[in-house]
């Protein structure tokens, strides 16, 4: 296939940054304000609700914890879809276009919305075809095209679950025609009412905005991105039973391949038992994505614990013969002891990583792990322990209150914290000491995140700086990394990714760590 440039817009970039917020329209620097302004106090409201329900509650305090902290994130989610909407009308809408890689980006949407799922006790699964290249398009539009689709998908879904999946069909040479499917198994979507959930404030029954809550903005949304990506989003009946598939379809260019695809697995027969149709084909999907077969027996079986479950025993039954692997989900990980001892070889965890899947399979038949692999021995992050004690992490926060819930979630994982209330500070902070890792507010008053960044990275100082942002705007993802920041966390802070982000920025042999 033809090689394309990897980056658009990239000759303007430096213009735009230097320009900021004097050269924006009037509308935009409201949207901006608006953005910061209102997003902040939820976040903090949100983070604390989360921190006070991991206290020492009776049950009617818990619950009222969690009352409200639903009914907080309820607000932010509105107050998101509003914003989004208001700069979609204002025609601020620009892509910033770079290699995506379809497989991770589903990946992270769909363990994004698992803990979602998994507390509804809804299923979420995804897949992505092997034949699905690398694309140039702008990673957060699609993210948030297939962010709000199986979003809505996990809310409206009462049992069963959520599927994503990607597929590639043909187009011009050098371009790829993808289709991105999300299937539930909710109510479905009346024909009447397939045109009016893609209007603005539309919903399929006027008390859905009172039973599930939402403007009726996101599917606009989706439909004015689709649009501006010169796609289209459908809806119809699920096929071959109840609910709903969403889809979206639009043409990209590729991405030149360096090397063909791994298929690990060729010539390895994978056999995979749940009792649900989404983790099934999922599964099934992924084993073929590496090249191996699905047959209804095989030397390797991937068994589902939900089995246990739909036969009423604590433990899923060991197949008589092969070698047995268990898929759980995170909240299920004090069952891995109990099932190695039943003689399982190893365990996934869902939704499957099509790596760690092809890695477990390759371990339990005995077969060589291919080069370049984490290996079968690495345990999921999403269930290992984690110790990042005396990870020395600089906190820069001017919110008082955001500066309390980040620095005691860094703290509970061990991290030793020092703070900084403002740019200036963080910079001479830097200069005096060594940090394995920097959290930097992207918005304080006189020198910002990105400011104080290119004042570090000024002095050769290399260490992973992540920005905190309320805001989760293309331009601000930008703004962050040309000022030579590694990545940015979206406030409120969570455990899962907070955790997920000192695991991949501080897996370094040189940290420096403080002396115990």
């Amino acid at each position: 296939m033809a090689s394309r440039p990897t980056r658009t817009r990239k000759t303007t970039l430096a213009a735009e940054t230097a320009s900021g917020a004097a050269g924006a329209a009037p509308e935009q620097q409201f949207l901006r304000l608006m953005s910061h302004e209102m997003r902040t106090p939820l976040n903090g409201v949100i983070g604390m609700l989360g921190l006070l329900s991991r206290t020492r509650l009776d049950g009617a305090q818990r619950a009222y914890a969690e009352a409200a902290q639903s009914s907080a994130e309820h607000l932010l989610g509105l107050v998101n879809d509003l914003l989004d909407y208001a700069r979609l009308e204002a025609g601020k809408l620009e892509f910033d276009t770079a290699p995506v890689d379809i497989e991770a980006l589903v990946r992270g949407v769909a363990e994004l919305l698992s803990p979602r799922a998994h507390d509804r006790g809804l299923e979420i699964a995804w897949s992505v075809a092997a034949d699905v290249p690398t694309v140039l398009a702008d990673e957060g539009r699609l993210r948030q095209v297939l962010f709000n689709l199986a979003g809505n998908a996990v809310k409206f879904t009462q049992e069963g679950g959520v599927r994503i999946a990607v597929s590639a069909g043909p187009a011009d040479e050098g371009r790829a025609r993808l289709t991105f499917t999300v299937d539930d198994t909710g109510p479905g979507v009346p024909a009447e009412a397939r045109a009016r959930i893609f209007e603005e404030f539309g919903h399929v029954d006027a008390s859905d905005a009172t039973r599930f809550g939402g403007a009726g903005l996101g599917l606009a949304v989706v439909r004015r991105l689709a649009q501006a990506m010169d796609g289209a989003v459908t809806v119809t009946d699920r096929p071959g039973g109840m609910g709903a598939r969403f889809g979206f379809t639009a043409t990209f260019d590729v991405v030149a391949a360096e090397a063909p695809p791994s298929r690990p697995l060729l010539g390895q027969a994978v056999a995979v038992q749940s009792p649900d149709p989404f983790v099934r084909a999922a599964a099934e999907d992924q084993i073929r994505a590496c090249g191996g077969q699905v047959a209804p027996t095989a030397p390797v079986v991937l068994i589902d614990h939900a089995l246990a479950a739909a036969e009423g025993r604590p433990l899923a039954a060991r197949p008589p013969q092969g070698h047995a692997i268990i898929l759980l989900r995170p909240s299920q990980r004090e069952l891995i002891g109990p099932y190695r001892a039943a003689g399982f070889q190893g365990y996934l965890i869902k939704p499957l990583r099509r790596e760690s899947l092809a890695e477990r399979i390759l371990a339990a038949a005995g077969a060589a792990v291919p080069t370049g692999t984490n290996g079968p021995a690495m345990e999921d992050d999403r269930v290992a322990p984690v110790r990042f004690a005396g990870l020395r992490v600089l906190l820069v926060e001017d919110n008082p209150v955001g500066a309390l819930l980040a620095r005691t979630l860094l703290r509970r994982e061990g991290c030793a914290v020092e703070t900084a209330a403002t740019g200036d500070e963080a910079v001479a902070a830097c200069a005096r000491a060594r940090y394995d890792l920097v959290l930097m507010d992207m918005r304080m008053p006189g020198m910002d995140g990105p400011a104080a960044t290119r004042a570090i990275r000024a002095t050769g100082d290399d260490t992973p700086i992540l920005a905190l942002t309320a805001n989760a705007f293309a331009e601000d993802r930008r703004t962050c990394l040309e000022a030579g920041m590694n990545d940015h966390l979206v406030k409120p802070l969570e455990p899962e990714r907070l955790r997920a982000a000192l695991a991949r920025w501080t897996n370094r042999s040189d940290r420096a760590k403080v002396a115990s």
